[in-house]
């Protein structure tokens, strides 16, 4: 078993923790995976209502009595949502976790903090990891530039922002972006990290609730399968690179705005795919780490694999190689 800061801050068995996925995190996968004794991860603002995410988190702890969290995403936009009252929903559920993404959390940390919730925050640079540290998460998810969705707008890759990142961050931290399997998890307590954070290869599950189809093509797609939309507009996007992704993109280089471009890329077809299968309905998130998705086991076999694979690893090869 491999022991972590962040196994043991925050009660799981395995350094595995799941991303929190837009129309993906819901009480099936995030159950699977935290049964399996990683970290599972309901998407907040998949619910479409606060009193929503109260009945999946309800359905959640019907299905495990492991720890698992919720995500926030806290972002602007057109639909100004409810962030309080979905805070509100996640404390009056009892939820001790919960992992922040998009805007500084600093606003919604009290509330949390005085509810016991151990919060982690999901960043893309050092610096943002940094002001993070300061106003008082428990852990870092630290984004690299070959994560699925928003990868910020540095395009640094993991191999250089973990340990930059990991020089001068002191909490816990999480390596997100490219991690499906035990050479990554290996990789990442190399490069200075307490565990990893998978999202696209836990779409690739049989947990997963999304059609067949998806999981197909992330098990038949290749590493220089994905698309950065709205790179132009300074607001990336890692999607899969279908027809939709190209238009978009083709759209950008004519000078079209993002009003223009929205209604192509709405997050309302991304669902559509997930649910009925047809790839080329609207873009949907996925990382770069499909080069390396060969099938689609359970929750399980997929956690254990991969921290069996890392153990044999450390014990085995990496061992050998320090001459005596």
């Amino acid at each position: 078993m491999i022991k972590t800061r962040f196994t043991e801050m925050f009660g799981i068995k395995h350094p595995i923790v799941q991303g929190g996925m837009q129309w993906v995190g819901r009480a099936e996968l995030a159950s699977a995976v935290s049964n399996a004794g990683a970290l599972g991860i309901l998407t907040g603002l998949t619910q479409p209502t606060p009193d929503d995410l109260r009945k999946e988190i309800k359905r959640c702890r019907e299905m495990t009595d492991k720890p698992f969290g919720v995500n926030l995403t806290i972002l602007p936009t057109l639909v100004p949502r409810p962030y309080g009252e979905y805070i509100d929903a996640i404390i009056d559920s009892g939820i001790k976790i919960v992992e922040t993404a998009g805007n500084n959390p600093k606003p919604f940390l009290p509330k949390l903090k005085a509810a016991g919730i151990k919060v982690i925050h999901k960043c893309t640079s050092v610096r943002h990891g940094v002001s993070a540290e300061k106003v008082g998460v428990d852990a870092i998810s630290m984004d690299g530039f070959e994560c699925a969705g928003h990868p910020g707008e540095d395009d640094v890759p993991n191999l250089v922002l973990l340990p930059a990142a990991a020089d001068v961050i002191k909490i816990p931290m999480l390596a997100s972006g490219g991690f499906g399997d035990a050479r990554g998890l290996v990789a990442a307590l190399a490069l200075g990290c307490d565990g990893i954070n998978m999202g696209t290869r836990f779409m690739a599950t049989k947990e997963a609730p999304i059609h067949d189809n998806v999981k197909k093509a992330l098990v038949e797609s290749d590493e220089r399968s994905t698309a950065l939309i709205f790179r132009t507009l300074r607001n990336t996007s890692r999607v899969y690179g279908n027809s939709v992704a190209k238009k978009a993109i083709e759209m950008e280089h004519e000078g079209k705005t993002i009003n223009e471009i929205g209604p192509i890329v709405a997050g309302a077809k991304g669902r559509v795919v997930y649910e009925t299968g047809d790839m080329e309905h609207g873009v949907w998130s996925a990382g770069t780490v499909m080069g390396i998705i060969n099938d689609v086991p359970s929750c399980k076999e997929l956690v254990e694999r991969i921290v069996a694979e890392a153990e044999e690893m450390i014990r085995g090869r990496l061992a050998k190689a320090i001459a005596a």
